[in-house]
């Protein structure tokens, strides 16, 4: 057991009884029990729960990430200020009015992605299941040569309720032919290369219309310029190009994972952007508009308030010049 493995294991446990629990019900219902398509549905009743978890933190993202959109303008005129000025006490100003921002809007840069960073430890703890898999399956202290697998693997105990019989159903499950541990390094046969291909091509897919559609249609014009939004532009098109990659080395079951988490997502942010569009954002004012044409189709209009000029009353009175008087 490596030092990985140590770090996250009250965690892969928690994982494993989801799973295990998520299998069980699955088996009940019909499915089947032993190798079958019922543990490929276990991740992704894994996932939703995960989510399901996730749904308060992902509010006050949502409240995180307005403050942040809302706070631009003020954050640019604090850049402008002190901009060139790079002496102790100007940068120790500009700070010091920065986080005075940040309590003002009841926000901070990290808030947006605290639910990013709370599911790592669980995708890193299912990616830590899955590859010891074969390990459990081989048993404690045992080194063994595994069909499946086509390599020797080292034996370990098991994690959970995940002991040696359950590790076999699971390594022998599969979904299209691509096992729930293989991975795309380490199998030969083209026809589970090719699964595995598709999956990591739909991973990155999902990644990409996730950002986008957050970036491009549900921030205010003011967001989408500076440096901050050059940046999210950047990981708009660098993320997906890094999950094409390393997906190479993520075994099945993690990417059915990623990929049920982008949908999860996708799905979340189309209701949010739907229903609670960000203050002058694209998504807003799509809203409003159909706010108008359903009020219109009940014979309900809002009018725009009218700013009233005040006009004169009468003549205007032109300032006189006093006669200065002769001096004799």
């Amino acid at each position: 057991m490596g030092w990985m493995d140590t770090l996250l294991a009250p965690i892969m446990w928690v994982v494993s009884w989801i799973m295990y629990g998520a299998h069980w019900v699955l088996a009940q219902l019909g499915f089947g029990d032993g190798p079958s398509f019922a543990w490929v549905l276990a991740i992704v009743i894994l996932t939703v729960i995960m989510r399901i978890l996730l749904i308060p933190l992902f509010f006050k993202q949502i409240k995180a990430s307005r403050g942040m959109q809302i706070m631009q303008p003020e954050m640019q005129a604090i850049q402008k200020k002190y901009k060139g000025r790079t002496d102790p006490a100007s940068r120790e100003a500009m700070s010091r009015e920065t986080m005075e921002l940040y309590r003002k809007h009841g926000t901070n840069p990290f808030a947006s992605c605290l639910p990013m960073l709370l599911q790592s430890p669980i995708f890193f703890a299912l990616f830590r299941l899955l590859n010891n898999i074969p390990n459990i399956y081989v048993g404690a202290g045992n080194v063994e040569y595994v069909a499946v697998l086509g390599r020797e693997v080292g034996g370990r105990g098991p994690i959970g309720p995940i002991n040696s019989g359950t590790a076999y159903d699971i390594m022998n499950s599969n979904l299209f032919g691509a096992n729930l541990s293989d991975v795309f390094t380490q199998v030969d046969n083209w026809g589970p290369r090719v699964v595995i291909l598709v999956l990591i091509a739909a991973m990155s897919l999902t990644t990409f219309t996730t950002q986008r559609q957050l970036t491009m249609k549900n921030m205010p014009e003011s967001a989408l310029q500076g440096p901050a939004a050059n940046m999210q532009k950047i990981m708009l098109y660098v993320l997906p190009l890094i999950f094409l990659v390393s997906g190479l080395n993520f075994p099945v079951g993690v990417l059915i994972y990623w990929l049920a988490t982008n949908l999860w997502t996708m799905g979340q942010q189309f209701y949010t952007i739907k229903r609670m569009p960000a203050p002058g954002s694209k998504a807003e004012k799509i809203f409003k508009e159909k706010q108008a044409r359903k009020l219109a189709a009940k014979g309900i209009t809002i009018d725009e308030p009218e700013v009233e000029v005040a006009k004169p009353q009468g003549q205007r009175v032109q300032p006189q010049r006093k006669n200065r008087k002769k001096k004799g």
